[in-house]
This record gives structure tokens, C-alpha cells and sequence, in this order.
């Protein structure tokens, strides 16, 4: 039997193999923020470095904190090396504020989803799923997410499509919030979530180096984490070490939860069969990379 969410309220009790494939549907819709060339060029308008992708990266996904530094960012952000994150985020406010950051991403998504939707962007069935999806956004528990909560206090655009962007962005940001209590539950720190997560086969070891760690840091957590009898000494998780990450993984689920159980099962299927098309035009431009540093599909 289908494992169900707990505490399901009014709505009705949601799978939790639901609530991770809506997560599935929806990351790529957001993600494509870091990658769409049209957004390259409005933050290249602000000053950001169009060749480096992390020099955006970082007040793209940051800006609705406002003008933090380095240390809150990496806080935040977690799995990213502080040195690098630090490295990035020096000059960002200087380059340029937070707010217009905001405004850029918006004009880049909104230039991108047009792009990548055609005509679907002013179709009755993108609509419905922005509708649902910002209903289950407004549904977000926000305490002690700060991710969560900075995107969910931001104004909804008045266009469809935007609504549905802004929507994924507080689900994924209100996941990956939750996310990292359930690493910190596990014992993980930030390199040893990554060293982990690769042992698993979730992503290679080189796709992880992109997070800014050195060989040194890595092999450091490999051996604390072989201690612990989670990695093999080929760096490999052993049976406790999937276990954990599996604990992991479904601790995320239940925290993800909330929101899915305000639709209850009927708004989650129809949000599921109205996401398919976008999720497959985005999937198909070949603006994301093959391989995730999330594990979506491996996990």
C-alpha cells in the first residue's frame, strides 16, 4: 500500500510518491531560471559575468533575502562550499541590488517561458495550473525555511505563466528548506550530504565538484563518513549508508507535504496531468544539464 501523508487535514490524505513526482514536474520549470539564455542577458545587463554561470547563480536564487552576504547565502544554500559561495557573492549587491535582480528574473522567465511555450503561454490549461499551483504555494509552512518564506512574501505577477514560475520557486525552495533539516536529522554536513549523495550513484563525483569543494575537504568527509560505516573504502555507500540516505529522502517528503495535502489527491492528479506538457518542453529544449546534483530520478 501506497505510503500516505500524515496529518492529511480536510483535503484528503496525499501519496507520498505523489508529493516527490509533483517535485519532479515542478524543479525543472524553476530551474530553467539559471539556464535560459534569455535570463543570461538581463542579469548581463546588470553587470554579471554572461561566461560564469555562478555569478548569477547566486543573487538570482538570493535576492529575495534581500542584501545578505556570503555567510547567510551559504547558510541558505547549504550543500555549496562558503568559500566559494563568499567568493560570488562579494560584489553582488554592488553589481546590483536585490530588487533589480528580482525585476530581471522575472523579465528573463517571462522572455523564456514565452519562448519555450509558444502560444501556450496564454492557454486556459497553463492557467489552471498556475492556479493550482499557487494554491498550494499559499499553502507553504514557512517557519524556519528561510527560502520559503523570502519567495513567498513576494508579489505575484499578474501574468499565468509568471504565477507558475513563481509558484514552483516557493514549492522547491519550501522542499529544499526541509531538505536540509532532514540532512542535519542525518548527521550530514554540507560536503557529507554531497559525499553521500554521490556514494548512492544519485550524480557523479564530478558533477558535485561544481558545489566548490576542494579534494582535500571531499576525501576528508569520505573518511568521516567510512567511519561511521555509510561509505565503503571504495566510495560506495554501504547498506546503512543507503539507508540513511533513504531516510533522508522521505523525511524530505513528509516535510514537503503541506502544501499538496491543501489540494488533496483530486488537485494533485490534475495539477500532475496539466504539468506534463510544460515539463517536457522544458526538458526538451536541452537548456539543463543531462545529469542533476539533485538526484531526480535516482532517487
Amino acid at each position: 500500500m501506497p505510503e500516505l501523508v500524515k496529518d492529511a487535514g480536510e483535503a484528503g490524505a496525499v501519496e507520498l510518491g505523489r508529493v516527490r513526482q509533483l517535485w519532479h514536474l515542478l524543479e525543472p520549470l524553476h530551474a530553467v531560471l539559471y539556464f535560459a539564455p534569455e535570463v543570461v542577458e538581463e542579469t548581463s545587463a546588470l553587470g554579471y559575468d554572461r561566461q560564469d554561470r555562478w555569478s548569477s547563480y547566486f543573487p538570482l536564487r538570493a535576492a529575495p533575502l534581500g542584501p545578505v552576504d556570503g555567510g547567510v547565502v551559504a547558510s541558505a544554500f547549504y550543500s555549496f562550499s562558503p568559500d566559494m559561495v563568499a567568493a560570488h557573492m562579494e560584489s553582488a549587491w554592488s553589481t546590483a541590488s536585490p530588487e533589480d535582480v528580482l525585476q530581471a528574473r522575472l523579465r528573463g522567465m517571462d522572455r523564456a517561458y514565452r519562448t519555450l511555450f509558444g502560444d501556450r503561454v496564454d492557454s486556459p490549461e497553463l492557467a489552471e495550473a498556475a492556479a493550482l499551483a499557487r494554491s498550494a504555494a499559499e499553502a507553504v509552512d514557512t517557519a524556519g525555511r528561510p527560502l520559503a518564506a523570502a519567495n513567498a512574501v513576494l508579489d505575484w505577477p499578474d501574468e499565468p505563466h509568471l504565477r507558475l514560475w513563481q509558484a514552483a520557486t516557493i514549492l522547491r525552495e519550501h522542499r529544499g528548506d526541509g531538505h536540509l533539516a532532514a540532512l542535519l536529522v542525518a548527521d550530514l554536513d554540507p560536503v557529507e550530504s554531497l559525499v553521500s549523495f554521490a556514494a548512492i550513484g544519485a550524480a557523479s563525483v564530478e558533477r558535485f565538484e561544481s558545489r566548490g569543494w576542494s579534494a582535500d575537504e571531499w576525501a576528508s568527509a569520505r573518511r568521516r563518513l567510512t567511519a561511521r560505516g555509510l561509505v565503503g573504502e571504495d566510495g560506495t555507500a554501504t547498506e546503512a549508508g543507503r539507508e540513511v540516505r533513504r531516510r533522508v529522502e522521505q523525511h524530505t517528503d513528509h516535510l514537503a507535504a503541506r502544501p499538496w495535502q491543501s489540494l488533496g489527491p483530486t488537485g494533485v492528479d490534475r495539477l500532475n496531468a496539466l504539468l506534463g506538457d510544460y515539463w517536457v518542453a522544458v526538458l526538451g529544449s536541452g537548456l539543463l544539464p543531462s545529469e542533476s546534483t539533485l538526484g531526480i530520478g535516482k532517487v
